[in-house]
């Protein structure tokens, strides 16, 4: 076991509001909160076989299962579109070096929904979402932060008082006079 020097996620987290960061250059990269609009790029990995395991007088059998092996595939798509939704997919369009690191989560996430998944494949799966930024703490350690939707704030503002302000009678504009006129 190493002794000494820096360890990931040892003290506490940085501060981009502080001097130190401004001299070590560090700052933090605002996502969109509308999430990535862009192109989603193609599945970086193969289709992955899935067997059936069962026993034969006493002995372990695995089939290839066709099916298994389609919708296996076809829930890593579907994972692979919602990933490239998200605000954090803009830093990865920029950075396809953690492609991999995405279809790696992905996986890992189609895996840990079915009935095969052991404990080991559910750890990988919250490391994974760490490195690519889908949790609170991944997003710190690789300097995002998910940008304040204004318009939406203010939408949500104005909406919550005109719910709050009662309705008072529209005041009478025109006002009959009395007499000559």
């Amino acid at each position: 076991m190493a002794s000494g020097g820096a360890r990931a996620r040892s003290g506490p987290p940085k501060d981009p509001r502080s001097e130190r960061s401004d001299r070590m250059g560090f700052s933090v990269t605002a996502l969109p909160s509308g999430g990535f609009d862009g192109d989603v790029p193609g599945f970086p990995l193969s289709r992955v076989s899935v067997y059936y395991v069962f026993k034969d007088e006493g002995k372990t059998v695995r089939e290839f299962d066709e099916d298994a092996t389609q919708e296996r595939f076809a829930r890593e798509l579907e994972l692979w579109a919602f990933a490239w939704s998200t605000p954090q997919a803009a830093a990865w369009a920029r950075e396809s070096w953690r492609w991999h690191s995405v279809a790696m989560w992905v996986r890992t996430a189609a895996l840990c929904e079915s009935s095969d998944a052991q404990a080991a494949d559910k750890n990988s799966l919250h490391r994974f979402a760490d490195q690519i930024g889908l949790t609170p703490a991944g997003l710190v350690g690789n300097g995002w932060a998910i940008a304040a939707d204004e318009v939406a704030e203010k939408r949500q503002e104005k909406s919550a008082d005109d719910e709050a302000a009662p309705k008072a009678p529209p005041k009478r504009r025109l006002r009959s006079v009395n007499g000559g006129g």
